[in-house]
């Protein structure tokens, strides 16, 4: 067993070359075994295996960086820096991320979760060890489908300008940059990166330049390579900007990747390594299956198929359903998403009405301003996106959507707490950067059936609006109370008397439960169903107070900019004497656990509430 000898970073430089594939199919085969039982991102990690070995190998961490863009391939970084104890626990509460984290490791030189930010981060670890007087190397690893994301360019174009070594691994498990146009290619990079060639690159260059006629022989002799370049190197995009290419290699090849890399470790300047491999590669499942193996729940081994399949539809599914139904009578309807067609259940409405779909690749920010032209131009637009990535695109939304109040609709997937990914993926954050914006409208349902009305409502409102709703089942209970929706309006599910709780979206069903708790105390309680976080129900509020004297706000969202904070806001504007408690999530990043641990963790189960209900009762 060739993993048992790795217990230390650089471990794997003890091992004979001639081992070498041996090691990758172990790796494959130990990270098969544990994800099949925590779940987690399989494909992208199977498809990276030697690529990482030859990183590796070729450079000593951790005084050298590796920025792993998105994060979510650096299983086999974790496994190669001493962490193989920890995937017991990977992406459990307490236990090991499924992402890179610098309080995990001194090997993990940034952390990462969202995509096209690598070479940016890269590149400012460049100029700070430039600024410092180091030598060592810097890389940042992106995969081909980062490089949609806009921000990934806007590092390029930085980088060009560089003068000092920086590398950038091209990680194409698609072939979507360009093909491998055959021996040619594999001929001039050979040259180019021979170390005859390099020297006598420099010494022309050392002794041509500083007189006028020396430099306007360089500019000759750069404008008949970069002809020549053009027709047979495939990578001729990046030369233009000024950034050497090499490749396309191999990247399942560990002999091969180690020496391009060594290659580029001589170029003074920014230089890109176009790396070929297979996205879940060495599992047969998942290579037939990337999408489905992206990111995976528990599975069989054997089979692929989950463990513990759903068998009650999920909100995403309950928006997949009605978004192709309104689709139907709705002509000017269109849909959008940022390289997530499975994920935000767009899938469906891609094969039903492939003319209106667009999937604009990783670039929220894109897709937020291309919504706002369609919907200028006259077209419904609906946007499908997780509440962590609309992030990426908060001005987007103010200037080009809402400053022109265009009716474009925000279908917000993965709303509250998400689970397993952890601090970069939980969507607690998005009823605060959208409800502060003027001319947004910002709902959230109660149950799959609210859902299905406030995508109806949406389509015909003629503004932006956004609906947020969380990941997993779609609540089933209160089937009978479906009260027809009014713009910032709530909905009474019960009235009683003493304490009223305002649940918003998700928190409707566990008021439900706390309702429970609290009667089984002899307390009388209400529900209120708010609906609405933009605008908020005032009317609702201070008919409340006229018979509770305690109102409680419920929301999975962080306490600054929340729910709860405007309906107190608005008490206290009203001169309200009844107490207001705010049950919310702390203004803190949540790491990476089950959902159901997290609440209990963070106080926002039933229980938990249900007892500082009671504190504030007595008080």
């Amino acid at each position: 067993m060739f993993l048992e000898k790795i217990e230390n970073v650089n471990d794997i430089k003890k091992i004979d070359p001639a081992d070498y594939p041996a090691l990758a199919q172990e790796i494959r085969d130990f990270l098969i075994e544990k994800i099949s039982v925590t779940g987690g991102h399989l494909g992208s990690n199977l498809g990276a295996v030697e690529l990482t070995m030859a990183l590796h190998l070729a450079l000593d961490l951790p005084e050298d960086k590796i920025i792993w863009d998105v994060g979510h391939q650096a299983y086999t970084h974790k496994l190669l820096t001493g962490r193989k104890d920890g995937f017991d626990g990977l992406r459990q509460y307490h236990g090991m991320s499924g992402f890179p984290k610098r309080k995990e490791s001194c090997c993990d030189c940034f952390d990462t979760g969202h995509s096209s930010t690598s070479i940016s981060a890269g590149l400012g670890l460049v100029m700070a060890r430039d600024h410092k007087g180091e030598n060592n190397t810097i890389v940042s690893v992106i995969g081909d489908g980062s490089l949609t994301g806009g921000m990934a360019y806007e590092a390029l174009n930085n980088a060009s300008k560089l003068e000092t070594n920086f590398i950038v691994v091209l990680n194409d498990n698609n072939m979507s940059i360009s093909e491998n146009v055959g021996g040619v290619s594999k001929y001039l990079n050979n040259i180019r990166t021979a170390d005859g060639y390099l020297d006598l690159k420099e010494g022309i260059y050392n002794k041509l330049t500083g007189s006028a006629k020396g430099n306007q022989v360089i500019k000759g002799i750069r404008r008949i390579k970069s002809s020549l370049k053009t027709l047979v190197i495939p990578g001729m995009f990046f030369e233009d900007m000024g950034i050497t290419y090499l490749g396309p290699v191999d990247g399942h090849n560990v002999q091969a990747m180690i020496d391009v890399i060594h290659a580029a470790q001589r170029v003074e300047g920014p230089v890109l390594i176009h790396a070929l491999t297979k996205k879940g590669k060495g599992y047969l499942p998942a290579e037939k299956h990337p999408a489905r193996f992206h990111g995976t729940e528990p599975f069989d081994v054997v089979t692929g198929k989950l463990l513990n399949p759903k068998t009650e539809p999920s909100y995403t599914d309950v928006f997949s359903s009605v978004i192709c139904s309104l689709a139907e009578h709705h002509e000017n309807l269109v849909a959008i998403t940022a390289a997530m067609p499975d994920g935000t259940g767009l899938k469906r409405f891609r094969s039903q009405f492939p003319d209106r779909f667009y999937d604009v690749g990783i670039a929220e920010e894109h897709a937020v301003t291309f919504a706002a032209g369609l919907a200028a131009g006259g077209m419904k637009p609906v946007v499908a996106v997780y509440s962590s990535f609309l992030q990426r695109a908060y001005d987007q939304i103010i200037h080009d959507v809402c400053l022109q109040n265009l009716p474009v609709v925000f279908a917000i997937d993965r709303a509250g707490l998400v689970g397993s990914d952890g601090e970069t993926h939980q969507g607690i954050f998005d009823l605060t950067y959208l409800s502060g914006i003027p001319n947004m409208h910002v709902l959230a349902p109660k149950n799959k059936w609210e859902l299905a009305d406030m995508l109806q409502f949406a389509v015909m409102f003629d503004g932006p609006i956004a609906i947020r709703y969380p990941r997993g089942t779609a609540y089933a209970g209160l089937e009978d109370h479906r009260a027809i929706l009014e713009i910032g309006k709530a909905e009474w599910i019960c009235r009683e008397g003493e304490i009223a709780l305002f649940a918003l979206g998700s928190m409707v069903e566990e008021a439900e439960k706390v309702r429970d708790l609290l009667k089984a105390q002899g307390r009388k309680v209400s529900i209120v169903n708010a609906r609405f976080a933009k605008p908020i129900d005032t009317e609702a509020l201070f008919d409340a107070a006229k018979d509770h004297s305690l109102i409680v706000t419920m929301e999975e969202n962080v306490a600054a900019g929340g729910y709860g904070e405007k309906i107190l806001a608005a008490a206290n504007e009203k001169g309200l004497s009844n107490r207001i408690l705010n049950i919310t999530l702390p203004d803190s990043y949540v790491e990476h656990g089950c959902v159901s641990i997290l609440k209990k963790q963070l106080g926002m189960d039933p229980e938990t509430i249900a007892d500082r209900i009671m504190e504030a009762w007595k008080a």
